[in-house]
């Protein structure tokens, strides 16, 4: 029975791998077991799992959909679908630089709304040409960011407020504050949402005909695309992103080696906020072209779960938030075609998270797992010497 056990031990170490290709591994076994148990889900409410999963595929221009109306096709789903991606893509990139400092951002969605609504206020209502408002706006949306980024951090190494309180706080703050601002002086009657942005200054192009299809065009993903590239290497390669690494590991150690900890600890924070406010920028002015009073965005909340699944890597960020883009962008149209509430997309999403927080344990099982079965070999093979010996 033992043998057995040390099979069945030996089999899993060799499929979860080495801990570098755990940084994989693990991250798959939980997205496995978040659509698992969506699966379980969708079979206890009496729907097809596979049609169902499907469906967000289909909603988000993936997979074909049976029918499609007037002038759209599934090349147009897959359009909003990258309009929707890209704030996300921003925002996981915020979250997990944060976290690689040891930090915890928990107040992306307020930095979102703060650089959205000064981008809105200062250019968007205004008659700047297209060439000049496009650019202002991710320049805004940079520097406002960056500033709300750079107070928390401030907050959190001048005089130790946890950047969790703080940025929960500004969250609740900025929430009332701007729509207190928006029902003043910016509100539309009719929609009860501020009013729209001119064309010239959103970042996401409306009504565009290609090959016969009115589709959307977000230019903020091919931002969204280089970012990830330069954090991935500002991140791996350069003395910033070590030592940005090393703060988020151990802050004492880092200290004794004569890395600056507080100016890293602001550094981190001031680039987090900056990502946050190009996701602000991108889905207010981008992807939505208003600001709905009182509601603070769910994707700053998701980022966190994307950050969680892609390791804080920003490779690994790019597919984490691909999948959490399909579940929540197509959960809409999953509850259309087979009748289910829409938030059973939040609950999937929510599991994924839930297992993503178990992959610390995870690793932990897996290290003293293979500390174990080395030993065993190691007594095993000093048992077979000593056979040898006693039969010499």
């Amino acid at each position: 029975m033992k043998k057995k056990s040390n099979h069945l031990k030996a089999a899993l170490l060799a499929v979860m791998g080495d801990e570098k290709r755990q940084n994989i591994t693990v991250p798959l076994l939980e997205v496995l077991f978040g659509l698992l148990a969506g699966a379980v889900i969708f079979l206890i409410l009496g729907k097809n799992p596979l049609q169902a999963f499907n469906a967000f595929l289909q909603g988000c221009g993936i997979s074909a959909k049976a029918n499609y109306a007037g002038g759209k096709g599934m090349f147009t789903d897959f359009m909003g679908y990258l309009d929707n991606w890209t704030p996300m893509l921003f925002a996981a990139l915020s979250v997990a630089v944060a976290f690689k400092a040891g930090l915890f951002n928990i107040g992306v969605s307020g930095q979102m709304l703060m650089a959205g609504f000064t981008a809105m206020v200062t250019v968007g209502y205004s008659p700047l040409p297209a060439i000049v408002a496009k650019p202002l706006v991710i320049i805004i949306g940079i520097v406002v960011g960056a500033l709300v980024g750079a107070l928390i951090g401030y907050l959190k190494y001048r005089f130790n407020i946890n950047e969790v309180v703080s940025s929960i706080m500004l969250n609740y703050i900025f929430q009332y504050v701007l729509s207190f601002f928006i029902f003043t002086f910016f509100i539309n009657p009719l929609t009860r949402q501020s009013q729209a942005i001119s064309d010239a200054s959103r970042l996401t192009l409306q009504n565009v005909m290609i090959a016969g299809y009115k589709t959307v065009i977000p230019l903020g993903f091919v931002l969204a695309v280089i970012a990830v590239a330069v954090m991935h290497y500002l991140i791996h390669h350069t003395k910033f992103g070590y030592e940005l690494k090393a703060v988020g590991l151990n802050p004492k150690a880092s200290k004794y080696a004569g890395i600056n900890v507080r100016r890293n600890i602001l550094f981190a924070m001031m680039l987090s906020g900056a990502l946050a406010g190009l996701a602000g920028v991108t889905y207010y002015l981008g992807y939505l072209g208003s600001i709905q009073p009182r509601v603070l965005s769910t994707v700053g909340f998701d980022s966190i779960a994307i950050s969680l699944l892609g390791n804080s890597n920003p490779i690994g960020i790019v597919f984490a938030s691909f999948l959490i883009t399909v579940i929540t962008k197509g959960s809409t149209y999953m509850s259309s075609s087979i009748g289910v509430d829409q938030q059973i997309g939040s609950v999937i999403t929510g599991l994924m998270l839930l297992f993503a927080a178990c992959g610390a344990y995870v690793r932990h099982r897996l290290r003293i797992s293979r500390m174990e079965l080395e030993e065993q070999k190691k007594e095993e093979k000093k048992e077979g010497n000593e056979k040898k010996e006693g039969q010499s």
